[in-house]
């Protein structure tokens, strides 16, 4: 179940499926990540490459993926791209990211959300529940329909 925070500024999580503690490290651009060997949380503005990345999944803690605005799905493949290699550290969804979008989000592998404007729990919950079954497999874990029939 998602944990909540208060609403923050920045990309500070407001929602997160994590058990972890969250990263308390300020995300640096992708040109800063790549040019210092310390950093442990990127992000990833509109637009880059996340395969920019793949070297360094197992010392990345953070990866926030911007939506600048929710017509823009270019994130979801970065996510997706970034779990399908390995990547096991929290994945943010920062910006305008809608309360519709946030379970295709967490198909593509999204754990934690940072939302520009508020959202509402009980709207959220509904939407999280709204499918019973996926028919493609995904980040997300969740078995497919198919796959539970036929096995």
């Amino acid at each position: 179940m998602a944990e909540n925070f208060a609403n923050g500024s920045g990309a500070q999580p407001q929602l997160r499926f994590r058990d972890d503690a969250p990263h308390e490290e300020p995300a640096v651009t992708l040109d800063s990540f790549l040019d210092q060997s310390n950093a442990t949380a990127v992000r990833l503005e509109t637009g880059e490459d996340a395969r920019a990345l793949l070297p360094f999944l197992d010392r990345l803690a953070l990866v926030e993926v911007s939506f600048p605005t929710f017509r823009d799905g270019r994130g979801y493949s970065a996510g997706r791209l970034l779990r399908e290699a390995g990547y096991t550290g929290e994945l943010r969804a920062a910006g305008d990211v809608l309360v519709d979008q946030i379970p295709f989000m967490r198909r593509c592998g999204f754990d934690s959300f940072a939302p520009d404007a508020p959202i509402d729990a009980g709207v959220l919950d509904t939407a999280l529940a709204r499918y019973d079954h996926v028919y493609q497999p995904a980040a997300g874990g969740r078995v497919p329909v198919w796959k539970l029939r036929h096995g």
